[in-house]
């Protein structure tokens, strides 16, 4: 998923870099969709991630109600498999801001000028 996420925002970046763009409208459509689908894919991956997580909680609790290798070794795999959920979703969620930001920049280029940023007073 992240390879895909970064060949499309490459594309984007290149697109923009390129100067002026024939058919904007249907680069930003294209756009819009893969946003919606990395989405997707990011709410997918919480609800795995924070799934994992309580199931390690509960694993360690069960750990130290009732201590054996058994119950600890599943804790260990459940502690390794959550931090590697979590670089995942990090990496996701943090590409799909760069999303948003290429959006913008989209939009810019669509309007011809720079946007107002929402925190900016008028």
């Amino acid at each position: 998923m992240m390879k895909e996420l970064l060949r499309h925002e490459r594309f984007v970046l290149a697109l923009l870099a390129a100067g002026p763009v024939e058919g904007l409208e249907a680069v930003r459509a294209h756009h819009d969709r893969r946003v919606r689908d990395f989405q997707h894919e990011r709410l997918i991956h919480l609800v795995v991630t924070m799934s994992t997580a309580l199931f390690l909680l509960l694993a360690v609790g069960f750990t130290l109600v009732r201590p054996s290798m058994g119950t600890a070794a599943v804790s260990a795999i459940l502690a390794v498999l959550t931090a590697a959920y979590m670089v995942h979703y990090f990496r996701l969620e943090n590409g799909v801001q760069r999303l948003y930001r290429l959006s913008r920049l989209l939009d810019e280029r669509a309007a011809g000028r720079p946007l107002a940023d929402p925190g900016t007073p008028r």
